[in-house]
């Protein structure tokens, strides 16, 4: 910035002909300004003005220098201009993924509202349990929900969501409700488990009387798509591991009941990951600003449908 301001001194002293005139048209002192004309000569190897003690007048260097020099501030003035234009009426395309739960009940009803405000911006969602590589597909940000590994996307922290394992009564009335983590195992309960490459959900986390364990759960059906693991839990063929606002509509009607509410899963984090490029963008971070604050909301109101139980001995 600094060598931006030497070259704003070094135009208007050429344009105005007097070192005091453009220190005061720039507001900064004469000594400010002739310590940037010196600065901008010792940078450029060159003598920029002629100065004696009643005029300054530039050199053939100087006066080549302001050409380039005059075209460098209007180029500036004019990216300056662009960026204020887009921040005042953002438009241009976003490409948004999102797990599928966080997807349905947060993102894509807040779609239309957030086009509604903004119409010269398009957002594409794709939803996917998956873990997705923004890089690689070309995407602009993405929602995540669970721990936050180390990355070099820029995080943007929106909740933590409480998560509960949960099924049936059918199921429970078949195959007895397990109260701890350890029972899970021992009674071979049926787990319904979230699977793809990379997936960590086959290990569940509890929080327990010793802290927190993990234990390496299985079962019968495995899917790389939530929604099919809430159907079948709803069909009572085993537990699912899931965020409360994903169920908490089933938790209160009955439709589902929680289980090992001896020993809970540790809560998640729910929050939003791009690039650190990407972040400059007006209309991203206006997306995100808009999101974040939507979604707060909302999954309040959602995991205020379901108070989980407290477990007494």
């Amino acid at each position: 910035m600094a060598y931006i301001n030497n070259i704003r001194m070094f135009v208007r002293v050429y344009e105005l002909g007097n070192m005091s005139a453009a220190a005061r048209d720039l507001r900064v002192s004469a000594a400010v300004a002739s310590s940037r004309i010196g600065e901008l000569e010792r940078h450029l190897g060159i003598r920029l003005f002629a100065r004696t003690t009643r005029s300054i007048q530039p050199t053939e260097q100087g006066r080549i220098f302001y050409q380039g020099a005059q075209k460098i501030l209007d180029a500036l003035e004019d990216a300056e201009a662009a960026v204020h234009e887009v921040t005042l009426n953002p438009r241009g395309s976003i490409f948004v993924s999102a797990p599928l739960g966080v997807g349905r009940y947060f993102i894509a009803p807040q779609l239309p509202v957030f086009k509604a405000s903004y119409p010269d911006i398009h957002v594409r969602l794709r939803l996917s349990d998956r873990k997705l590589d923004l890089t690689g597909e070309g995407l602009d940000l993405s929602f995540h929900v669970g721990k936050l590994v180390d990355s070099d996307m820029r995080v943007r922290g929106i909740a933590e969501c409480p998560r509960v394992l949960a099924a049936a009564p059918a199921y429970v009335a078949r195959r007895g409700m397990p109260l701890t983590g350890k029972s899970l195992l021992e009674e071979a309960h049926d787990c319904l488990l979230l699977r793809f490459p990379g997936s960590p959900e086959f290990r569940w986390t509890l929080q327990t009387s010793e802290g927190q364990q993990s234990f390496d759960v299985d079962g019968p059906f495995a899917s790389d798509d939530g929604q099919v693991l809430i159907d079948w839990a709803l069909a009572g063929h085993g537990i699912i591991l899931k965020p409360v606002f994903e169920i908490a509509d089933h938790l209160a009607r009955g439709d589902l009941v929680p289980v090992c509410i001896a020993e809970p899963p540790e809560p998640v984090s729910l929050a939003c990951l791009f690039p650190h490029k990407r972040y400059q963008d007006p209309k991203i971070r206006l997306f995100i600003d808009f999101m974040s604050a939507q979604i707060k909301e909302d999954l309040r109101e959602r995991e205020g449908l379901y108070q989980l139980p407290r477990y007494v001995e």
